[in-house]
């Protein structure tokens, strides 16, 4: 008998980064059928609706009804994701200090300019960016 090899499993998240990347290209919200469109792979829409739909439970998007459906759209840009993904993972910990010291032990040096020049500009703008959105305190929801 012959077998068939197994299918290609894509890299963990890379289908909530490719409906995330149509959503913030586009230039109003998308329905599953837009965001599948938007993407031009052969996805089933099942399979969009139930990225977008957690993509919507973890907080990365927001949905409004549409008809009997709904549309779907960012709530962050990347680098606001990136951010509150971070910051979700620091909340995770119990020993704050050593998670961050370990994350700053582990930047490049030019990281470390940059991070050093972000603390220390007073509105927390990046020197060369608009300032950075605030995050919500400890135990607020994110």
């Amino acid at each position: 008998m012959s077998e068939t090899p197994p299918a290609q499993r894509r890299p963990a998240g890379e289908l909530e980064a490719s409906v995330l990347a149509a959503l913030w290209s586009a230039e109003e919200p998308l329905s599953p059928a837009g965001v599948q469109s938007a993407l031009g792979t052969p996805l089933a829409r099942t399979t969009v609706t139930t990225i977008l739909t957690r993509l919507h439970g973890k907080g990365a998007v927001s949905r409004s009804r549409a008809g009997r459906g709904y549309v779907y759209s960012p709530i962050h840009d990347s680098a606001g994701l990136t951010a509150r993904r971070m910051r979700s993972e620091l909340d995770k910990q119990d020993d704050r200090g050593t998670a961050l010291a370990r994350f700053v032990s582990q930047l490049t040096t030019e990281d470390e300019r940059l991070l050093r020049s972000l603390l220390d500009e007073p509105d927390g703008a990046a020197p060369d960016g608009p300032p950075a959105a605030p995050l919500p305190g400890p135990g607020a929801a994110p």
